[in-house]
Parts: structure tokens; C-alpha cells; sequence
């Protein structure tokens, strides 16, 4: 029987059904998994340890990033279960404890008295588990839920530069930045760094990872920022990092104590162990080659670097890297791990040889009505320099050939003005900058004085040195002295050192001169024969020993708590002593003036003014000795605080008090006492778990102010546990 033939019209209409659900199909295919949408977030979550039981659980809700903060001297450890249900190593939770913001920056601030973890990448878990090892007083769990990016990511490359992902194509949340970036004058140096977590991540889940990072510097550190100039992930693909321009000296925040002037480089991953891929390998030094050569720096060169201060270094000291360094160079860490910085030399290397020729530490120095302008080149090409005045007109030009640029511009016959400059080579990036000259510049040595004028070497940590501070008007050759009264140089500070214009510090250091009055000379001179000088005086007297103000915090109310300051000092012989209490550089109260005998004398304050009991406030106790030679002083700071802090229960169903200053805080929850101690204003969540019937609470401040005692009972219906 022959088979029916089908309408076309139905023909057409079985073909779209079928092309319908095709599509549907494939849909549900490509759809992104459940677990893996959503959109970045962050949360911390308090962990409290248990008497007996040194593990603290926490099982609730999606992360693909962890890390914890923690205060105490202990020890954490960590370790995440993912969706599949697969537990991770127990991990060091800080390996890198010298990331971070330098220690004298605002952006320091929310990091005191907390140990920083890492942010490890674990991809998408579910259950975070943290081992406590020594005493720990707190723990917060910061979790970062960071989805693979769907959409294509865009890379921006310039002439010389490689290709960088930017910030809004990995997603950086710009709401979040905290301040405005800041500007180092110059870039120095390349500190390679590694993150913390898994090396298996894939291509997309690499800018997620870039994404989270943020959300944990920010949201769980309290920095501005990521705290990176850039990242690298295992693919070779390059990401920009901190805001503020990826050309320009962002000052970020992955070494502490060595920001400013560096540039921070963090390749996704551990490589303690796990050698660094060559796509990695390579972005790194393409990367390292281009801002470096924006900076004018040689990738194999040596430098020195001064601390900014760290638990390695501390601050002003002078540390000798490379100019291509790890994290652990500079600080107490391991970072970037093993295998990933025995590879620093040969990333050096490879930078050195990417875009040749180039130009190195280029310099203009003026001297006089002389300017001289000198480099360093790659190798042996013709190069020029290039005057130009603030309208862009040329009014000088030298012109040579070699592997060193030097020049002299005499600029008698200019204007005195700022002239911007340029030193260029063949197939070299240029340099550029301004100096002032122009005229006919005078040597002379202006603003000279020396803080204190007056010290005592006794090794007490207490006006111990001094420094010399003045200001030269050109560049010249210079000899600082210390003369006695009777002329003779009995130190000589500096010998002949070259220094440029502008102002100059020079420390003063007692520990060989005896007692007496001298005089600190300043000798300038020219290589054409101009000299200039100025002189200061100094006074070297051991007769102040150490002085100490207690209490810090001083309450002068009358409530029996710390109402009585006492300043303490030595005398090493006889001295008449004046006791002055200084707000902001005024006097407000004379406890003693006096003729004292030698040896350890208190003087006790009430604090009562010339005309009335101080203002709460930062005050100083300053200690004047009088002897032979002169006036000796010190000055200890100290605080004046008569108003009672104020504590509030809030959140009607958590056990939470507020309090309006760093306290000591004391509850009592149906008869069990509570302590904790508040290092700052806010919300304090109280480790309570059990339902109550009653809780009082009272809190003293550093000056023993006590608040008026509060008393809570939780509503009808409501359980009065804490959360």
C-alpha cells in the first residue's frame, strides 16, 4: 500500500516544532550551572572557638574564595568542602602575612590589631572548617561568592605595551574603591608575588578569581582597593589591578612597608612546589619589560630600598634588592614561592632583551647656571636632548653618540624659569621632565636649624640625637661640622659629598661629644669656586634622664579613677626643673618650677590649669632642666578624658551592645560574667548562644570613666539568644 503523502503545510509546521525544541535543548545545555551564577558578593561571618573543642565549623551558604582575620597569637588553619562534596588540604591561613598597606597609611588603619589571612580560591564550596592552634580571641570567616564571567572578555594594548585586561572587563566593582589612588614620585623596582588557592582553575574562572580578590581587599581587609598593580593567571592573560591608570605610579597595597615605588605583580596561584607555566612565565616578563621602560629602570639591575617599616625591616632601614624582587625580599614570607622565584633571574633577563633599545636612569642636575642632563643606554646608538620653555619653544639642544648621555646646558642667558626637557636615543622610549634654571643661580645655605637644639646622649630612647635640616639654592659639595667653643671640629658629619639643590637633613649624633655648647657648620662649594655657609647651635646635656607621664588616659573628675597625673624624670646632678603642660603649642599649666637636687623626682598633678580644670583632649607634660649649659627638655604626650563612655543594647532579638569608645566591657547573663575587651566605637556581638532571662552590662574607658550600668530583658515570645 503506498505510504500517505503529508501536507506541506504540516511538513513545515513538524520542521518548526522540531527547531523549537533543538533550541530549547541546546539552551538548557549551554545554560550556566546554578551553583555557578549569581552575582559577586562578600560576607564575614564571627567564629567562636569552644572551650575543648579547638575546631570552629561553619556550614551555611555558597563561597568560591575564603579567607579569615583573627586577633590573638595563635595559630588557624583552614580547609573548604566543595559542591561535590570534596574537603580541601588543611592550609596555613596567612602564608603571605606581609601583604598589606604600608603601616603609617590611612588605609593601615582597619588592619590594627587583626592577623590578615590570605583569600584562597577554592572554586564553588559550600562548607568552610577553621583548626585554632594557641590562644586565638577571635576568628571572622570572610567568604567571597565570585561566578565564572560570561561575557567576552577585551583586552587594551598600546604600541610596546601587551595586551592587559582592564578593570571593567573582569568586573571590578568601582562602587566599592574607598579613596582616591595614590602617587609614588617614581618607579623602582617589580615585586612579584603568588596568591593563595588551587593552580587547576580554568580560563574563566581566572577572571572571577581577579574579581573575588577585590571583594576580599576591600570588603573583608578594609583597603581602598585590590591591593596588586596587576595580576597574571596561568594562561598568560594579563589583568589590571589597583585603580588609577596602568601607566601611571599607582601606590599599592601587596608589600608592607615597600609600596611606594614599587609595582606589584600577583600570579594566580601557589607555586611553592608547582613550577609557574611558560605563558605565565612570559606575560610576566612582557609585562615587566613595559613598565619598566616607562620608568626608565633596568629590569637587571640592584637598588636600594628604605623600609617603610615591617616585621622584618624596621622603618629607615636600607635593604638591597634586585630590581626584579619577590615578596620575600622585602618582607617575612615565603611568598612568591619556590619554584615561582628561582625564575626571577630569568624573568629579569628576558625583560632586559623585550623592546631594545632602551634608556636608563635618565637625570637632570642643575649646579649654578648649569644644568647637566645624563643616561644610560642598552647599547651604542645616537641620542639627543632637547630644551624646551613653557610654551613649547626650543632654546637648547646637545647632540651625541655611545651607551652614556652627558650634556651641559649653560643657562646663563635664559630667563630664570621651569623648562621641560627630553632625552632621546634611536628606537628608544624617550624621557622627559623639568628643572628650573636659567639667570645666574647664588650658592647659598638657607633655613638651617637643628631639632632639638638641644639633646641628651644618656642612651635613655630620649632626645638621644638631633638632626640639622637647611636648604641649598644649587647643587654643590658639602662639609658639615661640629665645632666646640673653642673652634675645634670635634665631629665631622659629612666630607665632601655632592648634593643636589633643595633641602637637606643631616642626623646629629651625641654619643661621642661631652657635655657643652657647640656649634654646627655648614660648608657649601662650587666646582667654579663659589662657597656659601651657615651655622646653628647645639646643646649636649646628660643632666635629663628619663621621663615618664602616667596615667596615658587622665581623668581629672574626681571619681577616684586615675584623677591624679604624675610625671617622673632623673636628674644626673643639681638642675633648676620647670614642669609645663602644652596643648597644641600653648601653655595651660605650670605643676612645678623648682631647684631639685640629683636623683628621681615625681611630681603629682591634679589637673587644675592657670584658670581652669583642661578640656578632655591630647596634651603634652613638658620637663625642662636648667643647668651649666643650658636648657635640656623633653615632652611626653598624654590624653585628658573625663567623659564617661555611653553603652546601648540594640537588635531586639541578638544579644548586641554598642559602645561609643574603645572600653572594657563587663556583662553579667543570669549570673555568668562576661569580659570583653572593645578596641573600637561600634556594635559588639556577644559570644552568647543560650536563651537568657536578663543581662546587665557596664563598660570603663582607658581613663577608668565608668558608664552608667544597663540592664535588658528579652521581650515575651522572644528567646534572648545571641546570633
Amino acid at each position: 500500500m503506498p505510504a500517505k503523502r503529508v501536507p506541506a503545510t504540516l511538513d513545515l509546521a513538524m520542521r518548526r516544532v522540531l527547531i523549537l525544541v533543538t533550541a530549547l535543548l541546546a539552551a538548557a545545555w549551554l545554560a550556566p550551572d546554578p551553583v555557578a551564577s549569581g552575582p559577586a558578593t562578600a560576607r564575614f561571618v564571627e567564629l567562636r572557638p569552644v572551650a575543648g573543642d579547638r575546631t570552629v565549623r561553619y556550614a551555611e551558604g555558597r563561597f568560591t574564595l575564603a579567607g579569615v582575620h583573627w586577633r590573638g597569637p595563635g595559630r588557624i588553619l583552614l580547609r573548604t568542602l566543595s559542591v561535590e562534596g570534596r574537603w580541601t588540604p588543611w592550609r596555613n591561613a596567612a602564608p603571605e602575612d606581609e601583604d598589606g598597606p604600608d603601616p603609617t597609611s590611612p588605609e593601615a588603619r582597619p588592619r590594627a590589631g587583626w592577623r590578615i589571612g590570605n583569600p584562597f580560591w577554592v572554586g564553588p564550596s559550600s562548607r568552610l572548617e577553621v583548626r585554632v592552634e594557641g590562644r586565638v580571641d577571635e576568628i571572622r570567616a570572610h567568604l567571597v561568592w565570585s561566578p565564572e564571567t560570561w561575557a567576552p572578555v577585551r583586552t587594551l594594548a598600546a604600541a610596546g605595551q601587551p595586551a592587559i585586561v582592564p578593570r571593567l572587563q573582569w568586573g571590578a566593582d568601582e562602587s566599592l574603591r574607598k579613596a582616591s589612588p595614590s602617587y609614588a614620585p617614581a618607579v623602582r623596582l617589580v615585586i612579584v608575588h603568588h596568591t593563595a588557592g588551587r593552580n587547576d582553575y580554568s580560563q574563566a574562572e581566572a577572571p572571577a578569581i581577579v574579581k573575588a580578590i577585590q571583594l576580599y581587599h576591600v570588603q573583608g581587609n578594609g583597603w581602598n582597593d585590590i591591593g596588586y598593580n596587576f595580576l597574571v593567571d596561568r594562561f598568560g592573560t594579563i589583568y589590571e589591578g589597583r585603580f588609577g591608570g596602568i601607566d601611571r605610579n599607582v601606590v599599592g597595597a601587596h608589600a608592607l612597608g615597600f609600596n611606594t615605588g614599587s609595582i606589584g605583580i600577583a600570579v594566580l596561584g601557589t607555586y611553592g612546589s608547582s613550577s609557574i607555566g611558560k605563558a605565565a612565565e612570559d606575560a610576566i616578563a612582557r609585562l615587566v619589560a613595559w613598565r619598566l621602560d616607562l620608568a626608565h629602570v633596568d629590569p637587571s639591575g640592584l637598588l636600594t630600598a628604605v623600609s617603610g617599616g615591617n616585621e622584618r625591616f624596621v622603618k629607615g632601614a636600607s635593604v638591597p634588592l634586585r630590581v626584579v624582587s619577590g615578596h620575600r625580599d622585602t618582607g617575612s614570607t615565603e611568598c612568591p614561592g619556590d619554584a615561582l622565584y628561582r625564575r626571577l633571574g630569568a624573568i629579569a633577563a628576558a625583560a632586559s632583551r623585550i623592546g631594545l633599545p632602551k634608556l636608563f636612569e635618565p637625570r637632570a642636575e642643575a649646579s649654578g647656571a648649569a644644568v647637566r642632563f645624563t643616561a644610560r643606554l642598552s647599547s651604542s646608538v645616537a641620542w639627543n636632548v632637547v630644551v624646551r620653555d613653557s610654551v613649547g619653544l626650543e632654546v637648547a639642544r646637545g647632540a651625541g653618540a655611545g651607551s652614556t648621555v652627558d650634556w651641559t646646558w649653560d643657562a646663563t642667558a635664559a630667563a630664570p624659569a621651569t623648562y621641560r626637557w627630553s632625552i632621546a636615543a634611536e628606537g628608544a622610549r624617550p624621557a622627559t621632565g623639568s628643572v628650573s634654571a636659567g639667570g645666574s643661580v647664588v650658592l647659598g645655605v638657607e633655613d638651617a636649624m637643628v631639632d632639638p637644639a638641644a639633646i641628651s646622649p644618656n642612651g635613655d630612647g630620649q632626645a638621644d640625637a638631633a638632626a640639622v635640616g637647611f636648604r641649598l639654592t644649587a647643587a654643590a659639595t658639602l662639609t658639615v661640622e661640629v665645632v666646640d667653643a673653642e673652634g675645634v671640629v670635634v665631629a665631622t658629619l659629612v666630607d665632601h659629598v655632592r648634593k643636589r639643590a633643595g633641602s637637606q637633613t643631616v642626623p646629629v649624633v651625641g654619643d661621642l661629644l661631652p657635655d657643652g655648647l657647640y656649634t654646627v657648620v655648614i660648608t657649601a662649594r662650587t666646582a667654579a669656586g663659589g662657597e656659601a655657609a651657615a651655622t646653628v647651635s647645639l646643646a649636649v646635656s646628660r643632666t635629663l634622664g628619663t621621663v615618664a607621664v602616667g596615667p596615658a588616659a587622665f581623668s581629672p573628675n574626681g571619681d577616684g579613677r586615675n584623677d591624679r597625673l604624675t610625671v617622673t624624670f632623673a636628674l644626673t646632678t643639681p638642675a633648676e626643673v620647670r614642669v609645663r603642660i602644652l596643648q597644641e603649642g600653648r601653655w595651660v599649666a605650670s605643676p612645678l618650677l623648682t631647684s631639685l637636687p640629683q636623683g628621681t623626682h615625681r611630681v603629682t598633678w591634679d589637673g587644675v590649669g592657670r584658670t581652669r580644670t583642661l578640656r578632655d583632649g591630647s596634651y603634652e607634660a613638658v620637663v625642662e632642666a636648667i643647668d651649666l649649659v643650658g636648657t635640656i627638655s623633653y615632652a611626653v604626650p598624654f590624653t585628658v578624658d573625663t567623659t564617661a563612655p555611653e553603652v546601648s543594647f540594640v537588635l531586639a532579638r541578638k544579644l548586641r551592645v554598642e559602645v561609643s569608645e574603645p572600653v572594657s566591657l563587663l556583662l553579667r547573663i543570669d549570673g555568668v560574667t562576661v569580659r570583653r575587651t572593645v578596641e573600637r566605637p561600634g556594635v559588639v556581638r556577644i559570644p552568647w548562644t543560650r536563651p537568657f532571662a536578663r543581662v546587665r552590662a557596664v563598660a570603663w574607658d582607658r581613663a577608668g570613666n565608668m558608664s552608667v550600668s544597663i540592664l535588658r530583658r528579652p521581650r515575651s515570645g522572644q528567646n534572648g539568644a545571641g546570633q
